[in-house]
């Protein structure tokens, strides 16, 4: 059975997706950016402060879901400049203490609004 997950902690949806979907103990957590839940403003000043953004609103659907970053098995990072991703990576790791998730980082040429990094993950709860 499919149970649709929405956080008030996370930014709602700009398109027609869930922020995430549980399907038994499996959830599918749609990709996060640094959009801040209650003013809808962009929080990128610079690509330190967009990742941890986007890193606590994937901690808000999680939690939602009666989950943590400890249940992550699988993240998906797409970044705009892969030079980035150094910094990007500095923050993320702070996230994780051992066992990290499985993942992959792609250089893609545009993000939703112009973001510079999203996030998705999968976790089992």
């Amino acid at each position: 059975m499919k149970r649709v997950i929405k956080s008030a902690n996370a930014p709602a949806p700009i398109g027609p997706y869930s922020q995430a979907i549980l399907i038994e103990n499996t959830l599918y957590i749609s990709g996060q950016i640094a959009l801040d839940a209650n003013t809808g403003e962009l929080e990128n000043e610079n690509i330190q402060k967009e990742t941890k953004k986007v890193m606590d609103n994937l901690g808000s659907v999680l939690n939602e879901a009666g989950a943590d970053y400890s249940n992550i098995v699988k993240c998906s990072i797409f970044v705009s400049d892969l030079n980035n991703f150094a910094a990007i990576n500095e923050v993320y790791a702070n996230y994780f203490t051992s066992d990290f998730p499985a993942r992959e980082t792609v250089e893609v040429s545009r993000l939703p609004k112009d973001v510079n990094v999203e996030i998705s993950a999968i976790a089992v709860i």
